[in-house]
């Protein structure tokens, strides 16, 4: 039996970051090209144990990268005063060179973003692609975008990186903050940042949730949104790239060499949840390059989970932490782009795929693109939804902590949420349809203990305004027909998944009767060389089945492209 010895635990002490860690850092800060700049700023009594953990983080980056220089600064200092710095922690990243700060300390997911944004401000590019660097040249005007974020957001950390790299893209126009809203709660309620990522540019145009790179560089260049832009398009008043890539994603014709050639793989993926990127490993294991292509982040739904308890392997583990191992594992083998969604798919002797970015060609095509929460469809529903109405307590619980909400459903979901939300010290109260859980035993074990109330035998037939948001919900009993009006000052809706079947549809892939997608025992569907796996085949929908599912797909496309079924005279096309 092997023991540390004192000197190494004593090493070990000094450091904050995890060995495995330094390990990687070292070897990438060490392919620096330029020397990048950090400037910390800390203020006794505010945020300290933030600032403490920026501070300790920042030590280590500078031990682990040569040309890595950080310096420590008092927020009230003169210093602060020219750099415009008012509050505390705030972390300025090469701040002679580009406008880009942190406003709260840069932990969790969010390091990574300044990892990234490190390196890429001492490569002295952007990171951005061609597209969206041909939108910001066109850019004239200054662009001030502040992204509120959380540490527990999945979705958060890809919207800052690409604020941040369109500050590296336009250092003079364009200046890029990400704000934390557990550290900065008085800007989260001046700007109603309840629903996040909520990325604001230039104090006037909003925008909710994570978008693709080349929809972000569009919008922020434009300060209008897409459906806008589309609306203006056909009156002829947007011109330029902007209006050549519209017209593209229309399918009319676009400026010259707008259309590059294809990329060929063997397979593409669409969609990088559990069931996609299991799908990829073992196509690729196969020998068969594959592309998969996710138009959010990585990770799907699972992301969402705050603690998966029923994983084999797992006793207890974030949803974000599998899905991050998951996805260093298929990296590994395969190419994946995130934030490029399939707009469009044509099947001719090979299957083209058609993204924002580009084209692809492949021999076949999985369909692992999962679902998007059910909305219940009563009133105030959409006006109020970003405004006290919630699908993600991961993302937005925070915002509610020593307030009154209720969790929707009677579900695995809707369980693990308010404990989720229990344990951060929101109150919450569920509110069920029926007179009894459909959740495992072990979670109706956890909410009881927990001594959170339910609503048995309960509707909500609408969610009520108030001058700030929501402020209460209508209920009725379904048993008695009773009517009654809650305040709270937030809703979560945890009641089921809508299938996302658009790209299956436009191919003419035969669905079920509750819109998910028909296969056979290999994850074929009626379409030859199109096959899918995942949530949106629906089943039980677990992490579980989803990967059993996608190495079962990657497996049949293995057996099809050797020996294409299709092809042969004696066998009928599956159906």
């Amino acid at each position: 039996m092997s023991e540390t010895s004192p000197n190494k635990a004593a090493e070990e002490k000094d450091w904050y970051l995890p060995e495995d860690s330094r390990a990687h850092l070292r070897e990438v800060f060490a392919g620096m090209q330029d020397e990048v700049a950090l400037e910390a700023y800390t203020r006794a009594g505010e945020n300290e144990p933030y600032a403490e953990a920026m501070t300790l983080l920042l030590r280590d980056m500078a031990r682990l990268g040569e040309k890595i220089h950080v310096s420590f600064h008092d927020a009230d200092s003169e210093q602060a005063a020219r750099r415009k710095v008012t509050r505390a922690p705030t972390l300025l990243v090469a701040p002679d060179r580009v406008a880009i700060r942190y406003t709260g300390a840069p932990l969790g997911e969010e390091a990574r973003v300044l990892i990234e944004t490190v390196l890429l401000a001492a490569a002295g590019r952007s990171g951005l692609s061609e597209i969206s660097r041909q939108v910001l040249a066109e850019l004239e005007e200054p662009r001030e975008v502040r992204v509120f974020i959380s540490p527990t957001c999945p979705y958060c950390p890809g919207q800052v990186s690409n604020a941040f790299r369109a500050a590296l893209e336009r250092p003079g126009l364009v200046s890029a903050e990400c704000i934390e809203t557990g550290e900065n709660q008085d800007l989260a309620a001046r700007y109603e940042a309840s629903a996040l990522p909520l990325t604001v540019i230039n104090e006037t145009f909003r925008q909710k949730g994570l978008l693709p790179e080349e929809r972000f560089a569009i919008e922020l260049a434009a300060l209008k949104t897409v459906e806008e832009l589309f609306e203006a398009l056909d009156a002829g008043g947007v011109q330029g790239v902007v209006g050549d890539i519209l017209r593209q994603a229309r399918g009319a014709e676009a400026g010259p060499g707008a259309d590059g050639g294809a990329e060929v793989y063997d397979v593409v993926v669409a969609g990088a949840g559990p069931a996609g990127l299991t799908a990829a490993i073992y196509t690729e294991r196969s020998g068969l390059k594959t592309l998969v292509l996710e138009k959010g982040a990585i990770g799907g739904q699972v992301l969402l989970t705050p603690e998966v308890e029923n994983y084999p392997g797992f006793k207890h583990v974030g949803g974000l932490k599998l899905m991050e191992m998951i996805a260093e594992q298929a990296r590994g083998y395969c190419t994946i782009h995130e934030g490029e969604p399939v707009e469009e798919v044509k099947l001719g002797r090979m299957v083209e795929v058609v993204t924002p970015r580009g084209r692809y060609l492949a021999k076949a095509l999985v369909l692992a693109t999962g679902s998007s929460a059910k909305l219940l469809g009563v009133p105030g529903e959409q006006r109020l939804f970003g405004r006290g109405v919630s699908v993600c307590a991961s993302c937005d619980g925070w915002a509610y902590k020593g307030r009154e909400v209720i969790m929707v459903g009677g579900g695995n979901t809707a369980l693990t949420e308010a404990l989720h939300l229990k344990n951060m010290g929101v109150g919450v109260t569920i509110v069920h349809r029926r007179a009894a859980f459909r959740a495992e035993r072990h979670l109706q074990n956890g909410v009881e203990k927990a001594g959170i109330p339910v609503l048995w035998n309960t509707v909500v037939e609408e969610f009520v305004a108030g001058a700030d948001g929501l402020a209460a919900v209508r209920l009725r009993n379904v048993a008695d027909g009773s009517e009654r009006e809650l305040k709270v000052d937030g809703a979560f809706l945890a009641i089921g998944w809508n299938p996302n079947t658009g790209i299956a549809q436009q191919l003419g892939v035969r669905l079920d009767e509750y819109g998910c997608i028909t296969v056979d025992r290999g994850m074929r569907t009626n379409i030859p060389r199109v096959y899918a796996c995942g949530d949106v085949i629906g089943g039980v929908q677990q992490i579980a089945t989803a990967v059993g599912e996608g190495a079962t797909a990657a497996l049949a496309v293995f057996e099809d492209i050797t020996n294409p079924y299709w092809l042969r005279p004696e066998e009928e096309a599956r159906g």
